[in-house]
């Protein structure tokens, strides 16, 4: 049995007339399959944005952190709405390993599903219903097929309420009743008489944790009298148990149906044992005298060590999760339109930072641009706005209404933006400001004392999670300078030869390889070469470029082939460095048609004939320089008829986990036969697009291609 809960009700909804569409369908739908929670979620008409419309069966603060999620947000029910799927997780551990944003939030043991409530044509929002930890792992067959056709009929009683009424509000919560079997009786006298006579402490809590009973010795046991216990919550009338680690043990009790117990010091040293016996009305816990004081001693928190409320730490944590997945400053602007501007209501955002005295916009979402760039972007440090005083004196500031911001600064808002309440929040991390995070409100908003204190800790975890990715992206643009710097920014015109080129970095590391090519006139030559140091970082970077270096040098004065290999073996070796690479030289006679060719430990080129044949060419060839000093490298002659198209390149192009080398290459070959006389720029794209291991970018990849006789 159920009873209505308007406590937490949002203030801007109403439910609509007639029966509680939501309320009794998720009830009927908990019912169906033995579940003890659930919520529903609409999708917010014109955003990505899934609300909480009503839950059952436990408190709303459970879900407190979710009550505005992004559609794209990791989390069960979005995931739900977002790919029209049930989610099934079956545990703590899983819930851990899928999405531990709310395993560290909910580390307690339940199993979850999360459907989407959509007809074929519509979503129009998400179910999730919880079982206690007891449920096996597996969700069955006939709890799928219920759950699925219980969110079907839902959603097509939305579509019909939806055109009868518009949009489709919130509505109360549902919790359950105490059973009114004993109520009332004789029954109920006698039992609180038997309580009052037992030895050790008894509790009732409902399932907001308000206490509903408290025999004689729990009021002794917790050193309150019982008339000031009644009504109150355990941890907030009883101060030396307010911390969020007994908090936190009701909630577990709660969410996982299983017996929970915690240890707690009464000051000044008495220790004692509270054991929480849960169901889907409440708690009843047990208060007794610890025993093993050295247990005890091991087992019991810190008093005092904790923040203060559990629902602000939980929101916390679950948007610091989201945070530690932003690599970029794009991916720190992305994840807080995402999941934290949703999660506080806000309907547009804008990063600032400061660049030479000014102000510059690292990013924004909701604003239009024109507004963004002319108000925000350029704007001197000097200037008397809330966002420079934001960034330069380190404090929030909270306008719950445009009289209010232009009452401070009128000379802020004189182009209107169309938002109502605004809240800057500057960004400090390491002690130092890394900019300011304006969250802009469709309506006007009061700024309460709890709110701003979430608001100014997420500022926190924005900041520290501004500056790690600005240290990233300024790691980024020095590999890439550097990239750019050892590699030829252009091939040389050579007579008798075209040439096409393209390097692409691993995509793990800093986007920075030892991968190196080269065209180098040696009239009446033209020598190419290819390589690939170990490694994707800046030392293997370093020395390409010395590699390619000393290639260029030894090619100018004269070298041969196989005499330019051993110079460079040897000069590898004498520079001390423990990384070794492969290796490809060719020198190319376009008058003759003739190439020599040097080979160490590199894959061996491909040669596109004229009448569309592909050859893989057998040459001879040394080790991988850097292995041995007295390394030979031996040479093999080659004639190209006129038009024929010699392609280089290097392993990141062919290999990748699981497939052979040889089927590779005859795929390679394969998909440059198909290339005929296209010309080169256009077979070099080809070749990169259609090649699965430069897909995946594993491993750099640098591609050379050669067409002779033109």
């Amino acid at each position: 049995m159920v009873c209505v809960s308007d406590a937490h009700a949002p203030p801007d909804t109403a439910t609509p007339a007639g029966r509680p569409l939501l309320s009794l369908a998720l009830a009927s739908m908990m019912d169906a399959v033995h579940a003890h929670s659930g919520a529903v979620y609409l999708l917010t008409p014109g955003e990505p944005v899934l609300e909480m419309a009503v839950t059952a069966g436990l408190p709303r603060q459970f879900a407190a952190p979710w009550e505005r999620v992004g559609l794209s947000a990791p989390i069960p029910v979005a995931d739900a709405a977002r790919e029209r799927r049930l989610v099934w997780v079956g545990g703590e551990q899983e819930m851990a390993r899928r999405y531990p944003r709310i395993a560290v939030v909910l580390p307690y043991h339940f199993a979850l599903a999360a459907l989407p409530v959509a007809t074929p044509t519509k979503v129009h929002g998400a179910v999730f219903v919880t079982w206690p930890g007891s449920h096996p792992p597996v969700l069955s067959g006939w709890e799928r097929g219920r759950l699925t056709a219980a969110c079907d009929r839902l959603a097509l009683r939305l579509e019909r309420a939806s055109q009868d009424h518009g949009r489709f509000r919130g509505e109360a919560d549902l919790l359950p009743m105490p059973d009114p079997a004993i109520a009332g009786t004789l029954g109920t006298v006698e039992s609180a008489r038997l309580l009052a006579r037992l030895p050790y402490g008894l509790v009732s809590l409902d399932l907001h944790g308000r206490i509903a009973f408290a025999n004689g010795a729990a009021a002794e046991l917790l050193g309150r009298p019982a008339g000031e216990l009644l009504g109150t919550q355990l941890w907030s009338s009883v101060p030396w148990l307010d911390d969020p680690v007994y908090e936190d043990r009701y909630r577990a009790a709660l969410l996982s149906q299983h017996v929970t117990s915690f240890l707690a010091m009464r000051p000044p040293g008495t220790w004692l044992s509270f054991r929480l016996y849960p169901d889907t009305t409440g708690l009843s816990v047990r208060i007794s005298r610890a025993r093993s004081v050295a247990q005890l001693t091991r087992s019991a928190p810190d008093p005092g060590t904790g923040p203060g409320r559990l629902v602000s730490i939980s929101q916390v944590l679950s948007l610091a999760g989201a945070l530690t997945e932003a690599a970029s400053v794009e991916d720190v602007i992305q994840l807080t339109a995402d999941e934290i501007a949703p999660a506080v209501g806000s309907q547009a955002l804008v990063i600032l930072g400061s660049r030479a005295g000014r102000m510059r916009v690292l990013g924004h979402r909701g604003y239009p641009e024109p507004y963004v760039v002319e108000q925000f972007d350029g704007t001197p440090m000097s200037a008397q706005t809330p966002g420079v005083h934001a960034l330069r004196g380190g404090a929030p500031a909270f306008f719950d209404s445009r009289d209010e911001l232009e009452r401070l600064y009128p000379a802020r808002h004189a182009i209107p933006d169309g938002f109502a309440a605004w809240a800057y929040l500057p960004l400090i991390a390491s002690g130092r400001p890394v900019g300011t995070c304006v969250l802009a409100y469709a309506e006007r908003r009061a700024f309460p004392a709890e709110e701003r204190a979430v608001l100014t800790n997420l500022a926190g975890l924005i900041a520290q999670a501004l500056e790690r990715a600005q240290l990233y992206d300024a790691k980024h643009r020095l590999a890439h300078g550097l990239q750019e710097a050892l590699l030829p920014s252009s091939l040389p015109v050579l007579p008798g030869v075209r040439a096409a080129a393209r390097y692409l970095p691993a995509t793990q590391g800093m986007d920075i390889g030892g991968d190196f090519y080269d065209l180098v006139p040696a009239p009446p030559f033209a020598a190419a070469v290819i390589g690939d140091v170990q490694g994707h970082n800046v030392t293997a970077a370093g020395m390409m470029g010395q590699l390619r270096t000393a290639v260029r040098a030894y090619t100018a004065v004269g070298q041969a082939p196989a005499r330019v290999m051993r110079s460079t073996n040897r000069l590898l070796l004498e520079l001390g460095s423990e990384l070794l690479a492969s290796c490809l030289y060719v020198r190319l006679d376009p008058a003759s048609g003739r190439a020599v060719m040097a080979r160490a430990g590199h894959p061996p080129p491909l040669l596109l004939r004229p009448d569309g044949k592909v050859r893989v060419l057998d040459l001879a060839g040394g080790p991988l320089l850097g292995v041995a000093p007295t390394a030979r490298y031996p040479t093999t002659e080659i004639d190209l008829a006129a038009g024929s198209l010699l392609a280089l390149y290097t392993d990141g192009l062919v290999e990748s986990p699981g497939t052979d080398i040889e089927d590779a290459l005859a795929a390679l070959g394969a998909r440059l036969g198909e290339c005929g006389d296209a010309p080169l720029d256009e077979v070099a794209d080809h070749l990169l697009a259609s090649s699965p291991a430069a897909r995946e970018r594993a491993d750099d990849v640098a591609l050379l291609l050669l067409r002779v006789g033109e």
